[in-house]
């Protein structure tokens, strides 16, 4: 009997006394961009205890895998250059693990939902990016490099992604967001150093999909908790539908008939809406690798009424916490004012949320009230979203001496029947020829009115005066509040200003 049972166990015991493998995530695969001039972790897994040595380029680290079999080193900071060859070996096996053609440059992380989503090539059936084709013809950049992530989610923090990098061509890139490519091109190309692009976007997700469990709890949005019961109920429903549909599929397979073609099912998020899901999937995995920064499209979808009043503190709570995540600091993080469309949500609170949340520092955002398009709400203007976007890169995080900021709102000062509107970084304000629109005026009641106004330099400063003779007393004045607009305040940088309260 005894003899009987150590035999049923010898399969079970040789498992768990063989080698691990040694490893390293996907992040560090053969054709990845690791950070230049910053200290970059290097990390994978082996047998537990086991000593591990690393070389690249001119280093060589050892590291101590604890209990589990988890190690990591810091590679010494490096400037731009490539390609270089990452290996490492561990005392226990002749066998070296090897990654090829690898770059050192910068490294930007893209994420939001589907205006960063939207592929060079387009979503099917929906108008394609301005200048696609060309762009995608020309897309064979060998300093650039592509991480495309899978959607997925999770309810536990993931530690490794399936996917890997790839080079830059035009099959790779026409699936990349475009977006996030021609940032990384002008990048690239005005810094002349490798650029890498990881793409992690989900389109028609809110916020807090994306932000941690333990931020969303530390930071106690009770609003999102509140809309999760809601999130759950409708997701359970879905999987009843799934569940009877594929019930009925299978009964005509079995009779050999053809399947109908079924509608979406209403609710039916793939659990992408649950909070902290696509963190843990996407987010979580990424955090141990060395970014220069993000950029950011998001916000559609939290414009629904239970979201946007509480957008402003979701918002900052996921800036914050992904810079705890990477513990690199207060990095970069550069997102999109979302665009002009004809929505009854509420878009102008997100815009207006968003604006407020400039106060985290390091943070710069990318006006496109002008680029929208009033019943397409993927505006197939990509290039200047990724413009404004790497403008702000170049000064803020490059140091280039241009201007990257609209025309901001600074204060509103009551005058006799009118308000005046004062701006920072509004140098040559103007409105184009066009009439100064967009503006309202509300008293003490709270409730606006359209407003008439004009523009009028005190001093060096550029500002409106704002009036309405339904508002004898005006108290506050807001800007562009409407889902969709089509007038326009523009600084001698050639960027408009965007939508503001002074509430």
């Amino acid at each position: 009997m005894r003899l009987t049972k150590l035999i049923l166990a010898l399969p079970l015991l040789l498992a768990l006394t063989a080698s691990a493998e040694l490893r390293l995530p996907s992040l560090l695969s053969d054709h990845a961009v690791l950070q230049r001039n910053q200290p970059v972790r290097i990390w994978g897994w082996s047998d537990p205890q086991e000593k591990v040595t690393i070389r690249f380029h001119q280093q060589t680290l050892t590291a101590q895998a604890d209990a589990i079999g988890e190690w990591e080193a810091w590679l010494a900071p490096e400037p731009a250059g490539g390609p270089f060859t990452l290996s490492i070996q561990g005392d226990s096996s002749t066998v070296v693990v090897e990654r090829h053609d690898i770059l050192v440059g910068d490294v930007w992380f893209a994420s939001g939902q589907s205006n960063m989503e939207l592929p060079l090539e387009g979503f099917t059936n929906q108008p394609r990016p301005i200048n696609s084709d060309k762009e995608i013809a020309a897309a064979n950049q060998p300093q650039i490099r592509l991480l495309l992530q899978k959607k997925g989610t999770s309810t536990v923090p993931l530690n490794d992604i399936a996917e890997t990098w790839t080079l830059c061509t035009p099959d790779t890139a026409r699936r990349f967001s475009a977006v996030a490519y021609l940032f990384g091109k002008e990048i690239s190309q005005r810094e002349h150093v490798p650029v890498g692009l990881i793409d992690a976007t989900w389109g028609g997700t809110p916020a807090h999909s994306w932000i941690s469990p333990a931020a969303l709890a530390s930071a106690n949005l009770t609003s999102v908790f509140l809309d999760a019961g809601n999130i759950a109920v409708e997701q359970a429903h879905a999987n009843q539908i799934r569940a009877f549909r594929d019930q009925e599929d299978a009964a005509l397979k079995a009779q050999g008939k053809p399947l109908p073609v079924r509608p979406g099912i209403p609710g039916d998020h793939q659990g992408s809406h649950t909070p902290g899901g696509i963190f843990n999937a996407m987010i979580a995995p990424d955090s141990r690798f060395t970014i220069k920064g993000v950029i950011w499209y998001q916000g559609e979808t939290d414009s629904d009424p239970p979201r946007n009043p509480y957008y402003h503190r979701v918002f900052s709570t996921l800036i914050s916490d992904w810079r705890n995540q990477w513990a690199q600091g207060d990095f970069p993080f550069l997102f999109v004012q979302i665009s002009s469309y004809n929505s009854k949500g509420g878009w102008p609170e997100v815009r207006d949320a968003q604006r407020r949340t400039l106060s985290l520092r390091n943070t710069a955002m990318a006006v496109t009230l002008d680029v929208g398009e009033p019943t397409n709400i993927h505006p197939v203007d990509k290039q200047t979203v990724a413009a404004r976007l790497a403008l702000a890169a170049r000064a803020m995080v490059y140091g280039e001496p241009v201007e990257y900021v609209s025309p901001s709102f600074q204060q509103a000062t009551t005058e006799p029947g009118a308000m005046r509107v004062w701006f920072t970084h509004a140098d040559g304000l103007t409105s184009r020829g066009q009439e100064v629109g967009g503006f309202e005026v509300a008293g003490d009641d709270h409730k606006f009115q359209p407003a008439s106004a004009k523009i009028e330099q005190i001093g060096s400063n550029q500002t409106v005066l704002v009036s309405s003779p339904l508002v004898p007393n005006p108290r506050f004045v807001r800007y562009d509040w409407q889902g969709y607009v089509s007038t326009y305040l523009y600084n001698a940088a050639g960027l408009p200003a965007g939508t503001f309260t002074s509430e």
